[in-house]
């Protein structure tokens, strides 16, 4: 009987192994083609720059409602933050004591055209026995000038009364112009006065709306100097908006006009634009940021941003597909972001090959195999 000894699986397998490896004979890995990478072929376009500036609503138009006349305020007639239009009735002042100095006034007129009309007679009957000499001369003159006093202050008598009809009228406070009216200073009790500071309520127009613009005027002076050497043409007035929370608003702007001056703290000029604000939805002293178009390159490179990085000095860097299909690396400029692209002022021109995919894979100096894509893949 043959007697089996144990077999030791540790010491076996690397010799299995061994035999494994030598009878199907070790082979080379097969040899790797150049990366493929995906670019873009850069070419020029024409460009509308545009920036992004700090700005504040104000009120087209505002109104201070103010008492010409003085009293107690009997009734409010208008509700706050309402609506409200041009010449309608605001707050009634208590009238009584402006009514009486109307009647008086009213009372003094009819008695001076009596008082006319009895001198105009006398005069008239004076002037019959003048020309026949029944009484001098004298008297004659002295009834004329009479007449004359009387007709005066006839005169005088209706310009009291007319102001007396001022003041009466002004005793109801009517808005000035149409808008939105604020709250109420005044309630029904108080009195008022014609030269007080305070106002009774504030009204302000806000469709349309102003909105005030900041902007450096080194930058200004710059954007004017390149429109004069012809680098950039001059851009639509057009504008857009920015709402603080960042959405945009649906209504476009025109630039009205540039304040003359620069403003000698800030080293700014301030624009005046104008928004249709039929909603109401802009407010006077929101912040918000205008999106104006400054000038038109008409032979701009703009190059998609996943193809442009940034080094360890934070210099923006492109790889290119030059000659022979070998990588370059490029230091460039890129201006200003515009949409999913740069603006490249420097460093890239019309025909480059811009790597766009691919660039972990490809190094400086390598050979790669490039793939056209498209611009909007």
């Amino acid at each position: 009987m043959v007697k089996l000894l144990p077999v030791n699986t540790r010491i076996l397998a690397p010799i299995a192994l061994s035999i494994l490896l030598a009878g199907c004979g070790a082979k080379k890995p097969p040899e790797r083609g150049p990366v493929e990478v995906g670019v873009l072929t850069l070419k020029t376009e024409r460009v509308t720059v545009s920036t992004e500036l700090p700005a504040r609503t104000n009120a087209f138009m505002i109104s201070e409602v103010r008492p010409q006349v003085a009293g107690i305020v009997q009734k409010r007639l208008f509700t706050e933050g309402s609506m409200v239009k041009a010449g309608q009735p605001l707050y009634q002042i208590d009238p009584q004591l402006y009514t009486a100095s109307r009647d008086e006034a009213s009372a003094q007129l009819a008695n001076a055209q009596a008082t006319l009309a009895a001198a105009q007679a006398k005069a008239n009957r004076y002037k019959g026995l003048n020309d026949t000499e029944a009484v001098s001369r004298q008297d004659n003159d002295d009834v004329i000038a009479a007449a004359r006093q009387a007709n005066a202050s006839v005169k005088q008598a209706s310009a009291t009364l007319q102001t007396a009809r001022i003041n009466l009228a002004f005793t109801r406070v009517f808005a000035p112009i149409s808008g939105r009216i604020g709250r109420s200073v005044v309630t029904p009790g108080a009195l008022v006065t014609a030269s007080q500071t305070d106002p009774l309520a504030t009204i302000q127009q806000l469709n349309p709306i102003y909105v005030d613009i900041t902007q450096s005027s080194s930058k200004l002076l710059e954007l004017r100097r390149a429109m004069a050497s012809g680098k950039a043409l001059p851009a639509s007035a057009t504008i857009r908006l920015k709402l603080d929370d960042g959405t945009d608003y649906p209504q476009t702007g025109t630039i009205q006009f540039a304040e003359p001056i620069v403003d000698v703290n800030s080293g700014t000029v301030t624009l005046r634009a104008q928004f249709p604000n039929p909603d109401g939805m802009l407010l006077p002293g929101m912040f918000v940021r205008v999106v104006a178009p400054q000038s038109v390159l008409p032979n701009a490179i703009l190059a998609p941003q996943q193809g442009i990085t940034r080094d360890a000095k934070g210099d923006a860097t492109a790889l290119v597909v030059g000659k022979d299909n070998k990588v370059e690396s490029r230091t460039v400029v890129a201006a200003q972001a515009i949409g999913d692209k740069w603006l490249i002022t420097s460093g890239l021109k019309a025909g480059d090959k811009l790597i766009v995919e691919g660039t972990d894979k490809a190094a400086p100096g390598a050979v790669v195999k490039p793939v056209a894509i498209t611009a909007g893949k």
